[in-house]
């Protein structure tokens, strides 16, 4: 059983980075040239790298605007825009192809949006057929897409089958019909029940369902109830959000009355309540906010210390390089990040004048790249073995980190760090405040602040 100590809860619930990446997107930098991005792709691409490819499409479209979305989303039913996105989707694939190796094998895909189903079926098939006509796709890649029930029919999940993929995740976030109007997302309890039964006949590997605790009305007691609905629907993991009301970030969030959201208190109830609950039914606490099934490969990547952990949250695919395409969507590889433009009209132009449509990027530096690792380790494998980081590297890991090893004092203290000679070993209560303990070895923490705001840490 999963005791939480919310009074320890509170006491680290501070602003910090979800380390999606490490440097963080903030630090990402326009001067990062189209040159230095082509250049390093080619490099990527060198006939003796065989490095699996990762490949994620931005679908950014929706039907309607859920006022909590921190996304980057376009609410329109502009079927016209809608194909013309995807031609010059497609676009990017050929100029991206042709700075690819021959040889790179496709072994996870991932759409994500917006709403990727708020394609027509048509349109799905016609955009995975020429990214299998692109890529050499493995048959047993890991294929996931996201999707809306609401406006989803059996034939857009059979052409996704169909396509290759194996893997869903929904949106669900509550069931409470008074709590779902003031967010402007009307999900019927039946219809998360059909598409999951849909998403069964056409045997799917794994399911994931989103919940997000936050949200206006929202109470221990009515969240509770929502949550025993999904215990009952038995999907292959969970994911447990924390709404952040971020209205300078995204204005739409101004929909939402900030009266209407539950107090503090009542958050870290519901979260306690969250994860002693689902942990009691059998799941296992991955980290953060995740949540999947014991024979699940997530929960078994976790057992084997094969976790990993990029801009679509918790994977086991740690040994690949992401290519992303797509407005707004970013790419990790070698020791670059790169971001593309967040607007269809600079996104079409770019790509017309025959330029990858890159907005910004990063060229990682020896100690980010080593700090990656050292914060990639304790997000996923929740352990810091000195003696790797030392023998990689060639540090002396007390030294070099003397100023991290310092700060982790107070999480020791607090039993939720075991600090040994040679190694830190996050404890279970830890891994839910996993994010402030990777904040000790973050270079940038002290110049952001004042620059930039991050959502809080629970």
């Amino acid at each position: 059983m999963f005791n939480i100590d919310i009074e320890l809860i509170k006491k680290y619930d501070k602003p910090g980075p979800r380390y999606t990446s490490y440097p963080t997107a903030p630090h990402f930098s326009e001067e990062f040239s189209d040159q230095q991005y082509v250049s390093a792709i080619k490099e990527n691409n060198s006939p003796e790298n065989k490095t699996p490819l990762s490949l994620y499409f931005h679908i950014p479209f929706c039907d309607t605007l859920c006022y909590f979305c921190g996304c980057n989303m376009i609410i329109s039913n502009n079927r016209g825009r809608v194909a013309n996105y995807v031609d010059y989707v497609k676009k990017e694939i050929a100029l991206l192809k042709t700075h690819l190796a021959n040889n790179r094998i496709v072994t996870q895909l991932h759409w994500g949006g917006g709403t990727p189903t708020h394609l027509k079926p048509e349109e799905i098939k016609d955009l995975l057929s020429y990214i299998n006509a692109n890529f050499d796709v493995d048959k047993n890649a890991e294929a996931s897409c996201e999707i809306d029930p609401r406006e989803l029919t059996f034939e857009h999940l059979k052409a996704l089958r169909e396509g290759g993929f194996n893997r869903i995740s929904m949106g669900v976030q509550d069931f409470t019909h008074k709590v779902q109007v003031a967010v402007n997302r009307i999900q019927p309890e039946d219809i998360t029940r059909k598409a999951v039964d849909w998403v069964r006949e056409l045997k799917f590997q794994s399911i994931n369902l989103d919940l997000m605790y936050g949200l206006p009305h929202q109470t221990l007691e009515t969240f509770s109830e929502t949550l025993e609905k999904i215990i009952d629907i038995s999907p292959n993991r969970i994911a447990v959000f924390n709404y952040a009301h971020v209205p300078w970030m995204k204005k739409h969030m101004e929909l939402i009355n900030p009266e209407d959201l539950p107090t503090p208190d009542v958050k870290l109830q519901i979260l306690k309540y969250t994860i002693e609950r689902l942990t009691e039914a059998g799941y296992v606490f991955i980290g953060m906010d995740h949540f999947a099934k014991p024979d699940d490969e997530l929960a078994i990547a976790l057992s084997e210390k094969k976790l990993y952990r990029n801009f679509q949250g918790y994977s086991t695919q740690s040994g690949t390089d992401l290519y992303a395409l797509g407005i707004t969507s970013i790419s990790q590889f070698s020791n670059i990040y790169s971001q593309n433009i967040k607007t269809e009209k600079e996104y079409f132009e770019k790509i017309d004048n025959g330029f990858l449509p890159l907005a910004k990027g990063y060229l990682m530096s020896d100690d980010d790249v080593l700090r990656r690792d050292v914060i990639m380790s304790l997000m996923c494998d929740f352990e810091l073995k000195f003696k790797t980081f030392e023998e990689k590297y060639n540090i002396n890991f007390k030294k070099y980190f003397a100023n991290g090893l310092e700060k982790i004092n107070q999480f020791v203290s607090d039993d939720l760090v075991l600090v040994e000679h040679d190694n830190i070993k996050v404890t279970e209560m830890g891994r839910l405040l996993i994010r402030n303990i990777a904040m000790c070895f973050d270079a940038f923490l002290e110049d952001d602040k004042g620059k930039v705001r991050y959502s809080r840490t629970v």
